[in-house]
């Protein structure tokens, strides 16, 4: 049922993302140069990896991601519009409306405990940490709420977090953490095998 309910949704609100899509990836080819997407290999369902696309938000170089992120970068990231183009994910199962987050691949040596548990559901585009702190929570904090998803997941609290998703989009809350435009690294010194 979730994933019927994906694929509706997706495919009635089409005529709606779609177009603003192609608007905002031009606008990025206009204002900030191309390629307007940005594309990084992220863990999926079961832990296979997948590329992920994403509108680029950030200018390459050298920098930390706050001094390379652009004018109409830090706007698409506050609006998550630049997470539009991961709509065409749902539609061929990599991705769900509702699910943690999918990581960067290189994360996966890095879980501790039942933290790799997240890998049980696909990926969302927005989900329970999402809605309660996105980027302002700790990376533990944000691996607990994925956990307790994964044990507490149906199909009213999708549409829960759904509605929570656009309010809070509305209000632009927790899009950044305390530090930086991004999350920062999860454990850059540690894997699995390390500990």
């Amino acid at each position: 049922m979730k994933r019927l309910a994906d694929i509706l949704l997706v495919l009635l609100f089409m005529p709606l993302w779609l177009p603003l899509l192609v608007v905002c990836a031009a606008a990025v080819a206009v204002f900030d140069g191309r390629p307007a997407m940005f594309f990084q290999e992220r863990a999926g369902l079961g832990g296979r990896v997948f590329r992920m696309a994403k509108l680029r938000t950030m200018r390459p170089g050298a920098g930390t991601d706050r001094e390379r992120t652009t004018r109409l970068g830090a706007f698409l990231r506050a609006t998550s519009l630049d997470e539009l183009p991961q709509l065409f994910h749902v539609l061929t199962g990599a991705m769900s409306l509702v699910g943690p987050r999918p990581l960067p691949a290189a994360y996966l040596p890095r879980y501790i405990g039942d933290e790799a548990r997240r890998h049980e559901v696909r990926p969302g585009i927005t989900g329970w940490a999402q809605v309660n702190g996105r980027n302002a929570i700790s990376w533990e904090e944000k691996f607990a709420l994925d956990v307790w998803y994964v044990d507490h997941r149906s199909l009213w609290l999708d549409a829960k977090i759904l509605f929570m998703t656009v309010f809070g989009v509305l209000r632009r809350s927790g899009v950044n953490s305390s530090a930086s435009d991004t999350m920062p690294e999860l454990r850059p010194d540690a894997s699995a095998s390390a500990r």
